[in-house]
């Protein structure tokens, strides 16, 4: 059982069987590794460009030792040859390490004559179909496998020894070179010293060797968890995890929040303790073992210019995309798509849209990057479909991930450090929005969430990045995706009596949101009778499969390849007239001079430009256009106008800081310095004694409670009841 990932092992049936053996005897291994040199050297294409003779010799020559080879194209040199490794690939790829390592040899002849060839690392590639975790069973053990998966932590790189030396403490002897086996399979040290067998007098003490470790030869190695990709783990089941084992120059590939496939042998190892109940000699779990992945291969599914690889398509789906983007109502087919069994909301499902198919990411000369995802917040009464449209796009999105704000903490949101309990060392594990790289995150209930966890979003949903220095591990993790988040109110349901306060969020996290729309519960017979006919209809077909949709709109996994298609191959910008459109809306709306703008009612700032831009550029991607034009501009200020701006100009975002006009935003800062300069540090005082004094200089109570409100969840200030203070300012 230990030895499925051995290199070079020989043994003898003792029942007679030695058939095994015929297969790896001195001549057939010379004749392999013959077939791998000629492989190297002479494979070539149309073109007669020999690939890998070439590629050896110039990752060479620049201090890289490894090749990558495609298993189809070994296919088509000798097709037994490459059904020999696929069979058993632990024995064969060691042959193929070797010969190319002799290769070159030859092809490298004019380094230095005292320099010794380095060894050569030879990964595989392959254009195979994928099994998935929950297909790796035990006779996949010392197979080659190809498994798809997702990157969740990440162990430090380390070294292993290949060959170690041991020096015997009784008589000091030697023993140099002993090949270890790859992979995690360990080395069980002698237990007696050869030299007993000479006939000396003084005996060598039992288990008497001990590792040089000046005389090991050692490579890098790491240690990753693989976990299903959401969207494969089936509903109510937990996803599966597999541990891998990386070396060489396969390290530091990937980091967590890879989408990553995987080649390599699925292998088993000891298990490091025995489990409960077990004797502690081992003798009950003797047969037990551990299985992992010594991988020989890694593609990343992410390519460099921050686009996730999209669904494969064939010709046919990309001639009806480009005829989709043609046709003249394409955002109003997509948007009724959305959730087509929720009645109404036709803005929210327009934002939704837009959400799915983002702007364009821009790298900036100077190193820094602008988002091109959309964040969207529902904001408003329960029962009013929010959850349903974040289930919704978690399943029609190419990549989602869905959790609740009342059980994710910000460790679980972002990243977190937990220490490996086999090691014993630090691991960094990716959160949703690591894990939703590329791809959408729906945060439900997201007024649930404790005031410190939002804070932590704040990089994540701006900058695109999670940072983390904690116990020695200081990195930088990729969270590109757009948040889409439910909340309600403070009193459960809207209050319209209460404009400012039925909001409970800080204008930090506010101003990340590119489109809020608040969503009441209005009592209407007409709309109401309408509503109560349509979810009537909908229980009453709900158990009728219909493979095609309703005319007019594009079903669930036809959407889903259209967005992956889009997002994949376009990346549209504004040309000059939509710029110069967009720059006078803006400074109308900046200076409230605009028909629909009130004269200061709300600061636009350079985030609700950028805001609009993405807009623009989301709708010109939907239409697979390389530019936003003058129309796709106009439609997004008009979206933008329909959610952020119509809801601060109806008073229902002013209790949120930073929504508020400028005039009483003056005034909150003159009460502001007032309270810092009554109250120096370690001051105590009354609270109506304050508000009193306040009040005599003609400020209103409302804004003066505001600002109590803002200084305490700063820390600013501390009341003996500070507890109560603030439920009652709420």
């Amino acid at each position: 059982m230990a030895g499925f990932d051995d290199m070079g092992i020989y043994f003898a049936d003792n029942l007679g069987n030695n058939e095994a053996n015929d297969e790896f005897n001195s001549d057939n291994v010379h004749g392999v590794k013959r077939k791998f040199k000629e492989f190297l050297r002479e494979f070539h294409d149309g073109n007669f460009i020999y690939k890998y003779r070439d590629e050896l010799k110039n990752h060479y020559n620049m201090g890289q030792h490894w090749i990558q080879v495609s298993l189809e194209d070994l296919s088509s040199f000798d097709d037994d040859l490459c059904n020999k490794v696929k069979k058993n690939p632990t024995e064969y790829l060691h042959m193929f390490e070797e010969a190319a390592k002799e290769v070159a040899n030859e092809i490298t002849r004019s380094r230095d004559k005292n320099e010794s060839v380095e060894e050569i690392q030879v990964m595989l590639d392959s254009n195979a179909h994928t099994i998935s975790l929950r297909q790796l069973k035990s006779d996949f053990i010392s197979k080659l496998v190809k498994i798809p998966g997702l990157v969740i932590a990440a162990s430090n790189v380390r070294a292993k020894a290949t060959k170690i030396s041991l020096q015997c403490r009784g008589c000091n002897e030697i023993v140099n070179n002993i090949q270890l086996k790859p992979g995690l399979e360990g080395f069980l040290l002698p237990r007696k010293c050869n030299s007993d067998q000479t006939g000396r007098t003084l005996k060598c003490p039992v288990d008497p060797f001990f590792i040089i470790p000046d005389k090991c030869k050692c490579v890098d190695y790491q240690l990753l968890k693989l976990q299903e990709a959401p969207e494969a783990v089936p509903q109510g089941e937990m996803p599966r995890h597999l541990q891998v084992y990386l070396d060489r120059y396969l390290c530091e590939r990937v980091v967590p929040g890879n989408r990553v496939t995987l080649i390599g042998i699925y292998s088993i190892k000891k298990v490091s303790q025995p489990t409960k109940g077990d004797r502690t000699d081992g003798s009950t779990n003797i047969g037990i073992r551990a299985p992992y992945l010594r991988v020989i291969g890694v593609k990343l599914e992410t390519e460099e210019g921050g686009h996730a690889r999209s669904m494969p398509y064939t010709n046919e789906d990309e001639i009806l995309f480009q005829n989709l983007a043609r046709s003249p109502n394409i955002f109003e087919r997509i948007s009724k798509s959305v959730a087509p069994s929720i009645y109404g909301y036709e803005d929210m499902k327009k934002a939704v849209t837009c959400l799915l198919f983002s702007g364009s990411r821009k790298r900036l000369p100077d190193g820094l990057t602008r988002r091109g995802d959309i964040n969207v917040l529902f904001l408003g009464d329960p029962g009013t479909a929010k959850s349903q449209l974040l289930k919704f796009v978690e399943k029609v999105a190419p990549i989602g991930v869905y959790t609740s704000g009342k059980g994710s903490s910000a460790a679980g949101l972002t990243a977190s450090v937990i220490r490996d309990p086999a090691s014993r060392n630090f691991v960094l594990e990716g959160g949703a929005m690591v894990l939703a790289d590329q791809g959408v995150v729906c945060i439900d209930e997201f007024d649930k969430m404790k005031d410190e966890d939002k804070s932590s979003l704040h990089e994540a949903m701006e900058q695109q990045t999670i940072s983390i220095a904690k116990a020695g591990i200081s990195t930088t993790l990729n969270s590109r995706c757009a948040v889409l988040a439910a909340a309600n109110s403070v009193f459960g349901r809207w209050d319209d009596t209460k404009a400012e306060q039925n909001i409970d969020f800080m204008p930090t996290i506010l101003s990340r949101f590119d489109m809020i729309f608040i969503v009441k519960d209005e009592h209407n017979e007409k709309r109401d009778m309408v509503l109560a006919k349509h979810v009537l209809n909908v229980h009453a077909n709900a158990q009728k499969t219909v493979e095609e949709a309703p005319e007019g709109e594009l079903s669930l996994s036809l959407l889903k390849k259209y967005i992956s298609y889009c997002k994949a191959t376009c990346g549209p910008r504004l040309n000059a007239d939509a710029a110069a459109l967009l720059k006078k809306a803006y400074v109308e709306m900046r200076n409230g001079t605009g028909e629909d703008c009130k004269k200061l009612a709300i600061p636009i700032t350079v985030r609700q430009l950028e805001a609009i831009i993405r807009i623009s550029e989301s709708l010109a991607k939907m239409e697979l256009q390389p530019f936003a034009n003058k129309k796709h501009v106009e439609e997004a200020i008009k979206m933008f106008k329909s959610s952020t701006m119509k809801a601060a100009l109806s008073g229902d975002l002013a209790g949120a800081e930073g929504f508020t006009t400028e005039k009483e935003h003056q005034e909150m800062n003159q009460i502001e310095r007032q309270l810092k300069r009554r109250l120096p540090v370690g001051v105590q005082t009354l609270e109506s004694t304050l508000v009193k004094e306040l009040m005599k200089q003609n400020y209103a109570d409302r804004a003066i409670y505001k600002v109590i409100y803002c200084m305490i969840r700063k820390g600013e200030l501390q009341f003996r009841a500070q507890r109560k203070m603030l439920f009652r300012m709420k």
